[in-house]
């Protein structure tokens, strides 16, 4: 997401930090590629000039030292940027029970959505419940049913009534098992009268603790129009931005909201039912710059595993040693979490090494892990949790192959995956993550990922 202005970003506060003298030539430079950037990224042109003329003003200020000038002006730039992004406002659960509403237009991505925040919640250790109140849009209700049954996600719809209302009092006695409820509403075209009033009766009807508008990130900045004329319609209390993935114009909708006041509280970056975050303006634009965000990324593991699952996962990285089983629930994990690809900017100082790492090193297909499966299955006990008894005895290898039905080379393949992601824990081994993993750890790493560009899995 927004890959080409985290790489201009990345370029413009090296150029800052490496500089000897801070000239008009090179900050004239280094705000025309953050313009172009920023302007692509579908970011307000008056909020870019207020930002080139900040960055301006402070680089020939004459009362700040030439020592300290480099470093306000980096620290000018993110608080500048994060400003744009907006406020931080995690969307909070009340004690007792809390009924969150989803609105949007038609296209928006609304039901994928309320089954996604739904499985979010839910591994989180709430009792969650999905409500589908879309009458009106063909297979809207189905759509949900199917999306919490494959999910396993508790979900209540009527596909014969046509009343929301209606619908809300027939289960009212069943809803008050679940401490969450999200409510899934009817979209239209545009936000015309009718649909104004049905949202206003089942507003008045099932008396929301928050109202949520969906907004797909490609509409830019007509997501200031469209977050105004929910607000003064309906009075929401927060926006969830889909789409996150597939364009440019991200930075447009999230700067349009905060323009509007309107707090973004969650991005969804995919199809998957994981592909969804918190959206917190300093650590994204942390990842944007290349720094990593390790809070999301444990977040998204928690939506992946489950709390007590990732728990038990860092305690073994912690020990600095996996079993090969851990292999095979970890590419689970990273293949439910979207892949390598999806979750690399969280990772602290692999920005700097990820173009030296093969494409389809850590991605995955169902096919490698039940071949995989196979193979340990085929193993002793000892073998499995010592797999370096593999190593160096072609009998073991070639009789555990035997017993999978797979060639030696798959053998080696899987442990030579196994050695490969216990280097890496070990390499992190003492590492403050906040901080990210060393120059030195990661050059090691980049080497030993180098070497590894001929095997395929």
């Amino acid at each position: 997401m927004l890959e080409k202005l985290g790489e201009v970003l990345r370029k413009a506060t090296n150029k800052i930090a490496n500089a000897i003298f801070l000239d008009k030539n090179l900050v004239d430079s280094i705000i025309k590629d953050l313009q172009r950037a920023l302007i692509e990224a579908d970011v307000n042109v008056l909020l870019v000039k207020e930002l080139s003329d900040k960055i301006r003003k402070s680089a020939f200020d004459e009362r700040i030292k030439d020592v300290d000038k480099k470093e306000h002006i980096i620290k000018l730039l993110h608080d500048e940027l994060v400003s744009i992004l907006g406020e931080h406002k995690p969307l909070k659960l009340e004690k007792g029970q809390n009924r969150i509403m989803f609105l949007g237009l038609y296209g928006a991505g609304k039901t994928s959505t309320v089954a996604k925040l739904g499985n979010y919640f839910l591994k989180r250790g709430n009792k969650v419940v999905l409500l589908g109140l879309d009458v009106h849009r063909p297979a809207a209700a189905e759509q949900l049913k199917q999306l919490a049954e494959k999910n396993k996600i508790p979900c209540i719809v009527d596909l014969d009534e046509k009343n929301p209302i209606k619908i809300i009092k027939k289960y009212e006695k069943q809803l008050k098992e679940y401490n969450l409820i999200l409510i899934d509403t009817a979209g239209r075209h545009t936000l015309d009268g009718d649909l104004i009033s049905e949202i206003k009766s089942i507003n008045k009807e099932i008396k929301p603790t928050e109202t949520i508008l969906i907004l797909p990130a490609d509409i830019g900045q007509a997501a200031k129009k469209q977050a105004k004329e929910f607000q003064e319609a309906i009075n929401i209390s927060g926006v969830i931005i889909t789409r996150m993935d597939s364009t440019a114009r991200g930075g447009g909708a999230l700067t349009a909201c905060a323009e509007t006041k309107a707090s973004v509280y969650f991005i969804t970056t995919g199809e998957k039912i994981n592909d969804i975050e918190e959206f917190n303006p300093k650590s994204f634009l942390s990842r944007l710059l290349g720094m990593g965000d390790l809070e999301s990324l444990i977040e998204k593991i928690k939506s992946a595993t489950g709390e007590a699952e990732s728990l038990k996962i860092q305690k073994k990285m912690e020990e600095g040693k996996i079993s090969l089983e851990d292999v095979i629930e970890q590419v689970k994990s990273m293949n439910s979490l979207g892949g390598f690809d999806k979750i690399k900017s969280m990772i602290p100082g692999f920005s700097s090494v990820s173009s030296k790492i093969p494409e389809d090193m850590l991605e995955n297909q169902e096919a490698k892990i039940a071949k995989w499966e196979h193979i340990i299955k085929s193993m002793t006990k000892e073998e499995k949790e010592n797999p370096e008894l593999l190593e160096k005895q072609t009998q073991r290898i070639s009789r555990v192959a035997a017993g999978a039905g797979v060639h030696n080379s798959d053998v080696r393949a899987l442990l030579k995956q196994y050695k490969l992601l216990n280097e890496m824990i070990k390499s992190g081994a003492g590492t403050d993550m906040s901080q990210g993993f060393s120059q030195k750890q990661m050059q090691k790493l980049a080497k030993k990922f180098g070497k590894m560009k001929k095997i395929r899995f």
